[in-house]
């Protein structure tokens, strides 16, 4: 579920999935919580890092950037990102891949899956899958 290069960098055509907190990235063999409380000293210092970082590459303020983008989930390999994480990330790879932000928010909006049962948690896109579907539009 990684969309970076060989350096960690991420790739400005591809969405971005939260981090992860399984090992060496996304391993499975070692998935599970950082464990550390909201208070702790390392975990905020790797929020705020996080949080300057994305609001650099998605040209926003910190400020809009969304929890998601900058918590992992508590497996660590959770391929669901926000709605709002999903449509700030529309412009930069709408850019990337010569599209119009419209046909890429199209794009996005067709991919929100609904809450389960109708009731619990919050609306999500499989930022996986949207990546396949982006990729498999431009083989169009």
């Amino acid at each position: 579920q990684s969309f970076t290069d060989a350096d960690g960098a991420a790739l400005p055509q591809y969405f971005q999935s939260r981090p992860s907190a399984a090992g060496d990235g996304y391993d499975g063999a070692a998935s599970s919580g950082s464990n550390l409380g909201p208070e702790n000293p390392d975990l905020v210092a790797a929020i705020r890092e996080r949080k300057a970082a994305i609001a650099e590459r998605e040209g926003v303020d910190p400020s809009e950037v969304p929890a998601d983008a900058v918590t992992a989930s508590g497996s660590g390999l959770d391929p669901h990102i926000s709605v709002a994480y999903a449509l700030l990330q529309v412009p930069r790879v709408a850019e990337a891949r010569g599209l119009s932000e419209q046909k890429v928010r199209d794009l996005v909006e067709s991919r929100i899956q609904g809450r389960d049962l109708g009731f619990l948690g919050e609306e999500r896109i499989n930022a996986a899958e949207l990546n396949l579907a982006l990729d498999a539009q431009e083989g169009e």
